[in-house]
This record gives C-alpha cells, structure tokens and sequence, in this order.
C-alpha cells in the first residue's frame, strides 16, 4: 500500500492513460462524499484502486492524506470467463494495517467488491475496520443491471466533484455475481447502508457507514 498527500508531486507512473471511446456517468453519492469534505479539519482516505492524479487534484482543495492500496492488482483473471466471475487471489497479502496508521475517514472501493465472494468480503470490511472511525464513509460500485461485467476491475478516473469516466476498454468477459442489498449488508458486519442510487450505466452506487449512527442520520435509501 502507498500512501502521499495531496500535496506530494506526482510520478511519471501516475501520468494519464490513454483510451479508446471511454465512458461517463454521474455518481451521485460520491459528489455527495466530496461536496461534505471541510477545509477546517485534516481527512485520511483510503483509496482501493489505482493511483489516479485526478483524485489527488480533486481532493486538493482540502487537507488530506491519501493511501493507494491497488487491491485490482492482485485479482487473478485465471478461471474467470464467461459463465464464472473471477475471483480473488490472496487478500492477506494484497491488504495489511500496521499501528502507526492514521484512522481513516473515507473508503474508495469503485467496483472492487463485485470480485469477492462473500468470505473475502467479510475479511475485507474487517480489516479495513480495523483503520476506520466510528463514522467512516465507505463508497462502492456493484453490478447491477447488466448480468456481465469485466474479467478484471475496471479504471476509474473523477472528471468533477459529480462524474466518473470508465476507462476501460475491453467487453464483459465474465458473469457479475449483482449482489443484492441484503447480500452486501449480511456479508459486512460493521457497516450499514447509507444511501444506494441505480445509475445510469446500470451500476448501484452505495455509501456505507461504519457505525449505527446511520440508522439514525435520517438519509433516505433511493431505490
């Protein structure tokens, strides 16, 4: 896992990709996440996919640390193809705390989570609680719609506060599990859903809470 703040330079290894007819769609939920960062306090944000620069620049604005932890390097496509969704590899070694780590405030999984099964998913959410705060924010992606989805998780990249682009390429190649609400919510002890919209690219786009002070937040689930 890396970790830099916002304020670090940014390496040639982070230089934007190039792609063929990528696409876009609005990600309420995460606009939200954004739009409530306060400049008057520091945020740690653990981010479960690829280094991206647009992130950093989009988190400039405030006083944070983020940790790239690069966990869709570590799915294996091996055995994935059509008819078996991919599966996870070695979550021990792919995800590791260590004391001296700050807590953190906000979880970036994009759509990592439609490529575990439901015990690599429990662990998952144990470990990263094992860094979070009482109200720690968790965002996440998860097929919905579309009965395929890509053998390997896809590449995120913020064109503003309210939009994601997708910058992959490649067709679906294998089965998406589409977890249901009832699914994501008995496999992650220790959060509840926050909010969960049905985007337009056929995703469901949740934020989860860390705490049972969601239930009492008063923010409504749009179905």
């Amino acid at each position: 896992m890396r970790a830099h703040s916002v304020t670090e330079p940014l390496g040639s290894s982070m230089a934007r990709a190039h792609f063929d007819a990528p696409r876009e769609f609005s990600v309420p939920l995460f606009r939200s996440l954004i739009d409530n960062l306060n400049e008057d306090r520091r945020w740690v944000i653990l981010d479960l996919g690829t280094a991206r620069p647009q992130i950093v620049e989009l988190l400039s604005r405030v006083r944070c640390r983020v940790e790239i932890a690069e966990l869709g390097a570590t799915v294996s496509a091996a055995g994935g193809g059509a008819g078996e969704p991919v599966r996870f590899t070695d979550l021990s070694e792919a995800f590791h705390t260590t004391p001296d780590n700050e807590p953190v405030d906000i979880v970036f999984c994009w759509d990592f989570l439609n490529y575990l099964i439901p015990e690599q998913m429990t662990e998952l959410i144990e470990r990263i609680a094992a860094r979070c705060r009482p109200d720690t924010f968790v965002h996440a992606l998860i097929a919905y719609s579309d009965p395929l989805m890509l053998q390997v998780p896809g590449q995120f990249m913020p064109v503003d506060d309210g939009r994601l682009l997708s910058l992959s390429t490649e067709k679906p190649q294998c089965l998406a599990p589409r977890y249901s609400p009832e699914d994501l919510t008995s496999w992650m002890p220790g959060v509840t859903i926050e909010r969960v919209r049905l985007l337009t690219n056929g995703m469901q786009e949740y934020l989860f809470r860390s705490s049972d002070v969601a239930a009492a937040s008063g923010f409504a689930k749009d179905h």
